[in-house]
Order: structure tokens, then sequence, then C-alpha cells
């Protein structure tokens, strides 16, 4: 079983910044690749929408709102992917999830982490 977790929500004003992080583990003897890795968010009533997502071999993608304000990357060497984002705005207030295809022995599957809270307020 291959799990993500994310950490760097919080609270933020408005023009702040803010890093989040996705890690992805497993149990020992669980062999297991990352394909696509990304970011999404959702707001209360609203669909879940993709804000970010990055393959291997660096290639991104990025959503129109988030162009030229956000960065993800990601870190082979520690099964982890992040998202700069900058220039925050009211409306970027969301739960962000991570977000990765994974690729075992077995199947391949998506993965989702549990989600962290970002809040852009005055």
């Amino acid at each position: 079983q291959v799990r993500l977790v994310e950490s760097g929500g919080g609270l933020v004003q408005p023009g702040g910044s803010l890093r989040l992080s996705c890690a992805a583990s497993a149990a020992s003897g669980t062999i297991f690749s990352l394909n696509t890795m990304g970011w999404y968010r959702q707001a209360p009533g609203k669909q879940r929408e993709l804000v970010a997502s990055i393959i291997t071999g660096g290639d991104t993608h990025y959503a129109d709102s988030a162009k030229g304000r956000f960065t993800i990357s990601r870190d082979y060497a520690k099964n982890a992917v992040s998202l700069q984002m900058n220039s925050l705005k009211p409306g970027d207030t969301a739960v962000y999830f991570c977000n990765a295809a994974i690729s075992t022995r077995v199947a391949d599957t998506e993965v989702w982490g549990q989600g962290t809270l970002v809040t852009v307020s005055s």
C-alpha cells in the first residue's frame, strides 16, 4: 500500500506565499514507481480541479489560474512533489490534494493524499 502525505497548508494573507509538499511512502519490500504527480484543489460546493501536474522527465502543466504564480517540482530521490504558491488570492482558498499515478508489479493505480487546507484571507 502506497500513501501520500501532504503538508504546508495554513492561513496566509493575500499576496503571500506558501509551499506545499507531498511525500509518497510504502511498506518495506513494496516496489513501486511514480508516474505523473499533481496537485488538485477543492473548495466547498465546487468540483475538484487540477492545479498543476508534472510527469517523469519534468514536463509540467498548469491551470490558467495558476500560471505565473505557482510552480510544481518533484524530488525523485525522496518520492516527493512540491507546489510553490506565490501571489496568493482569496480565490485560491481550498483543500489541496496531492495525487500520483503509481505503478507496481501487481497493477497501476491512482493514489490521493488526505488533503491540506489553504486559506487566503486578510
